[in-house]
């Protein structure tokens, strides 16, 4: 039987579209922003099935929808719970110290799986900074002293990034464009 990423209904907030309230609290509009870009690179995956996922559909590119999700499961991992939050964790997908950041890999045997790590990581992620201050700091790998609001705002550039190279793979894969999921 084939795998199909699952289809989402956005998430608001008092019926706004969590990247509309512009006069929100600092920290309502951070996490509001992130979900939405968390939830764009789902609404590109869903309803394609795992061979689907893992094509690489902008030539001459390798890139795929499944290892974009496979990376930002381990972009999720590394700055909230390993540099945010100190976990003593390992890479989701790939060895230690080896640079792929997940991109390389991706397996349309696995993506079911794959899909539910990322899903896994971003609830992590979420558990490991609720209550904690934007002006909380840490220190990075390179000793460079940062804040969670820091986080924040580089998880967001990281996702509308990401976001950018998962739109054109959509539209390739099937020629489905937008933000908004089908009904």
């Amino acid at each position: 039987m084939t795998w199909t990423a699952p289809h989402l209904t956005r998430t608001t907030a008092g019926g706004l579209q969590l990247n509309a309230p512009g006069t929100a609290d600092e920290r309502t509009m951070l996490a509001g922003w992130l979900q939405w870009h968390r939830e764009t690179l789902l609404v590109k995956c869903a309803g394609l099935d795992e061979k689907q996922l893992a094509r690489a559909a902008a030539e001459p590119s390798g890139l795929t929808l499944l290892a974009l999700v496979r990376h930002l499961a381990e972009i999720e991992r590394w700055w909230f719970r390993r540099s945010f939050a100190a976990e003593p964790l390992g890479d989701v997908f790939t060895g230690p110290a080896d640079g792929d950041e997940g991109l390389e890999g991706a397996d349309p045997a696995r993506a079911e799986h794959d899909y539910a790590a990322y899903l896994a990581e971003v609830d992590a992620a979420e558990a490991a900074v609720a209550g904690r201050s934007l002006d909380e700091t840490f220190m990075t790998s390179r000793g460079r002293p940062c804040t969670l609001r820091w986080v924040y705002l580089a998880m967001i550039q990281e996702y509308a990034r990401h976001n950018g190279h998962a739109d054109l793979l959509r539209e390739r894969t099937d020629g489905e464009t937008g933000d908004y999921p089908r009904s």
